[in-house]
């Protein structure tokens, strides 16, 4: 039945990796890059709508300046990108001429998603573009990104796009055939997994291991990047980019590579856009009541905050952890730093007589919060 989902599936965010845009950092693999764009064209004429998020920028930019080892310094690894980036987009522009089809090129940074106000015009963009006929294509803005901003890898920035547009399926292509029960260059008896469901944690134990010289990735991060996907009810397909027509037969629903299934209700637009924060502003802990008020899907009162940790204003978005620290939601928070803590473990009826008004009765209201376990 899964596989007969994904089949009908309308709306594909389709993300390639590194090594495979780059033929293992020997430079852009035009043949690849021509055929990815065939089997998208074809996907395009079945009335089915695409979004394309390429790595390949960094290694592009290496290979253009003779550098054979990804540099470790931010200053280098954004010059690369802004070298690489420009043969990257020419090549995906005549590509997809060829098939009729234009493309848009559309670089983002965490703090693009982080924003409301650009989260909803990024989401505009990407749907006009879509209702246009236009295929965009996505990266991280690698040119301007640092540590405190980057999405980490272009798995985790492809299910964001997927929660963003509320796709239907996430497929990964990768140059390994799947995701597999032990990493199979290293263990001969590892059993490719076809089929599984999305956030299983046995999943990330198979899934150990860092990525190549030239990709920051590895099975680890698309494991988790179909956990996320999952969260808005996308499909996420791990499988090898170098099989034939691979995005092709998956949207048919044939048995390629891994499928891992996402078994949740779709969460509104606002949920998804709170559970997609990968950086946040501080943490409110809990007590245990708190915590099961919280799963019983009921506001967080401030009775049931014992501490706050980090500095934020009111409206900024704050995980909420239970006594053993480990997250148990996320939320926009009704009171700054300042103003929690002088009202945690009083009763709500107490908090005009301590801060002399009253915003809302509740630090966080159940509608702008959203429990992640």
């Amino acid at each position: 039945m899964s596989k007969t989902r994904l089949a009908a599936a309308r709306r594909f965010v389709v993300k390639v990796g590194s090594a495979l845009v780059t033929n293992n950092g020997a430079g852009l693999d035009l043949a690849a890059i021509e055929d990815w764009a065939r089997q998208i064209a074809e996907l395009r004429a079945q009335g089915r709508e695409v979004v394309l998020v390429s790595s390949g920028a960094i290694a592009c930019g290496m290979q253009r300046l003779g550098w054979a080892k990804r540099p470790q310094t931010v200053h280098e690894l954004q010059a690369a990108a802004a070298v690489g980036q420009m043969g990257l987009v020419q090549v995906y522009e005549g590509a997809f001429a060829k098939h009729g089809l234009h493309t848009a090129q559309i670089l983002l940074t965490h703090d693009d998603l982080a924003d409301r106000k650009r989260y909803l015009n990024a989401r505009s963009t990407l749907v006009t573009l879509l209702d246009l006929g236009v295929v965009p294509i996505i990266n991280e803005n690698d040119t301007v990104v640092t540590d405190e901003i980057k999405f980490g890898d272009n798995d985790t920035l492809g299910a964001l796009v997927a929660n963003l547009i509320e796709a239907d399926a996430l497929i990964i292509l990768t140059d390994q055939q799947g995701l597999f029960t032990a990493d199979p260059r290293k263990d001969p008896a590892a059993t490719l997994i076809s089929e599984a469901t999305a956030g299983d944690p046995a999943l990330e134990g198979m899934a150990g291991g860092a990525g190549t010289s030239i990709g920051k990735g590895g099975m680890i991060t698309k494991v988790v990047a179909a956990k996320r996907a999952a969260r808005s009810g996308a499909h996420t397909a791990i499988a090898s980019g170098r099989e034939r027509d691979p995005v092709i037969r998956l949207a048919a629903g044939e048995p390629v590579g891994t499928l891992l299934v996402s078994e949740t209700q779709p969460l509104a637009a606002r949920k998804q856009w709170l559970a997609d924060h990968l950086q946040l502003a501080g943490r409110l802990q809990l007590d245990a009541g708190a915590v099961d008020a919280l799963k019983a899907g009921k506001s967080l009162l401030p009775i049931g905050v014992s501490a706050i940790d980090g500095e934020f204003e009111r409206g900024a978005v704050v995980a909420c952890v239970g006594p053993d620290g480990r997250e148990v939601a996320r939320g926009l928070a009704n009171y700054g730093s300042g103003e929690s803590r002088r009202i945690a473990r009083k009763a709500t009826a107490e908090i005009e007589a301590i801060l002399g008004y009253i915003d809302e009765p509740e630090i966080i209201h159940r509608d702008n919060l959203i429990v992640t376990v």
